[in-house]
């Protein structure tokens, strides 16, 4: 009762929070567009120049695998992101603000999302594979018309669970000038100890992810037509 009592005798709160979150949206929105329109392609490249994929490339398939996609995957997020600073402030122009963290976002869920992609392409039968060669089609129609479509469902979830990972890696982002509700949180609710702060904070960020997970699984039903 006395969190509401404090959140009604504040309005600066709801003030503050407003462009906080507008701010993790737009973090969240910017990550979540470049890392499924580079890791969705990423993905398909992992499968298939793998061994037994469509065009077998071990040297490719190392360096994307091993080289890129691993080391990137093993280096924690925090660190990445301090360390991608620079970068960002070259891409974008500032190292501070929701666009320059989402350089950082970008670039460390984009191997994230290329693994969930690939584990999806390979759950796609082999027999329809093969079926679509022996009737004459082109590597590249097997993947358009035959590997992406049948494992949809599966990479809408992939996307759906790098969406909701994003929103948790933007509240880090917060902390070291990218703004949103983990800057809010840090700033107001940790540093200066406002417990209302906090619990809003919290609030808003389970929303948002229940309503990514809430949505993803819907949408992923209704592509599935196995």
């Amino acid at each position: 009762m006395d969190f509401f009592n404090d959140l009604i005798a504040n309005p600066g709160i709801t003030k503050a929070m407003w462009p906080a979150t507008l701010e993790t949206l737009q973090m969240t929105g910017i990550s979540a567009l470049f890392t499924v329109v580079i890791g969705l392609p990423l993905g398909v490249l992992l499968l298939n120049t793998a061994r037994g994929g469509l065009t077998p490339i071990r040297w490719l398939n190392v360096v994307l695998s091993g080289i890129i996609v691993n080391i990137t995957r093993s280096i924690p997020f925090a660190i990445l992101m301090v360390s991608l600073i620079p970068f960002a402030a070259l891409v974008v122009g500032t190292s501070l603000g929701p666009v320059a963290a989402s350089v950082s976002l970008t670039i460390g869920t984009i191997p994230f999302f290329a693994r969930l992609v690939e584990t999806a392409l390979r759950d796609v039968s082999s027999g329809k594979i093969d079926a679509a060669l022996v009737m004459g089609s082109t590597k590249l129609q097997v993947v358009r018309k035959v590997l992406v479509p049948e494992a949809l469902p599966g990479i809408i979830a992939a996307a759906t669970t790098t969406i909701v990972t994003l929103i948790g890696y933007s509240a880090m982002a917060g902390l070291v000038g990218g703004g949103g509700l983990g800057r809010l949180a840090y700033n107001y609710g940790f540093q200066r100890y406002d417990f209302t702060i906090m619990m809003v904070t919290i609030v808003i960020m389970v929303v948002l992810v229940q309503f990514v997970q809430i949505l993803g699984d819907w949408f992923a039903r209704v592509v599935d037509h196995r």
